[in-house]
């Protein structure tokens, strides 16, 4: 059995998954095609149609570039989006935005994979009676990332999922250890192993805490000077430990 081990805590990408200039005229066509579906008559009783709205999106690219003739008022995407969002009377940088997400997650999407081994170990921590944890320096929000987990049938074997980008700070930092260990109801530090391929974030900052930390080696990882209580090439690899720290 497990004995004193309460808790495993994984980071993600290189743990559990392995590491896998836009033209604004591009841009507009999808904005365009949100706005038309989304709002089909505009804020101030104008219709819309895809096309048409394009078109006006580029007019008000092209006015802003006109300004090199004029004042030479320099400006940001941001400004432009605002011009054209009164141009419309609709959120332009909301539909942006939108559509950006959709195709950066789809664009991601084939090069996710989990760790054929996660689902099988993670299953068995929690035959053992462990409480299985995970704690992600990402600036991805909550969805895309339990998009894969549910995909990959991990999300269920998962008591508690923390995201950077949902607090304050990233590892190393003792508060984001802090929050996964809050999240999986206030396990022990040194009842709690951390699973980690990062030297720096993973290691030193689950020591620093009083966790366990085990290292699972990333070439592509800049090293670190600390020693790690456990190194692990696969993910099974896991199990004899817990039961020796037992």
């Amino acid at each position: 059995m497990s004995g004193g081990v309460q808790a495993v805590i994984f980071d993600w990408g290189g743990t559990l998954a392995p590491w896998a200039a836009v033209e604004l005229d591009d841009m507009w066509a999808l904005a365009a095609r949100h706005i038309a579906a989304e709002h089909p008559i505009a804020g101030n009783g104008a219709a819309l149609d895809e096309q048409q709205v394009r078109q006006r999106l580029g007019a008000v690219e092209e006015a802003f570039w006109a300004r090199t003739a004029t004042d030479q008022r320099s400006g940001t995407l941001a400004d432009i989006l605002a011009d054209a969002t009164r141009e419309l009377c609709v959120d332009v940088a909301a539909a942006v935005l939108e559509e950006a997400a959709v195709r950066y997650l789809d664009t991601w999407t084939p090069y996710i994979q989990h760790d054929p081994e996660a689902e099988a170990t993670l299953a068995a921590l929690r035959d053992r009676g462990i409480a299985v944890g995970l704690l992600s320096n990402t600036h991805w929000p909550r969805a895309f990332h339990e998009r894969f987990l549910e995909r990959d049938r991990l999300a269920t074997l998962i008591d508690a999922r923390v995201y950077t980008s949902e607090l304050t700070h990233m590892k190393p930092h003792a508060s984001a250890f802090g929050a996964a260990l809050d999240a999986l109801g206030g396990p022990q530090p040194a009842r709690t192993v951390f699973v980690g391929d990062r030297p720096f974030d993973d290691v030193h900052g689950a020591q620093s805490v009083g966790m366990r930390a085990v290292l699972r080696p990333n070439p592509d990882v800049p090293p670190y000077a600390v020693e790690p209580d456990a190194v692990i090439e696969r993910l099974p690899e896991l199990l004899p430990l817990i039961e020796r720290w037992g």
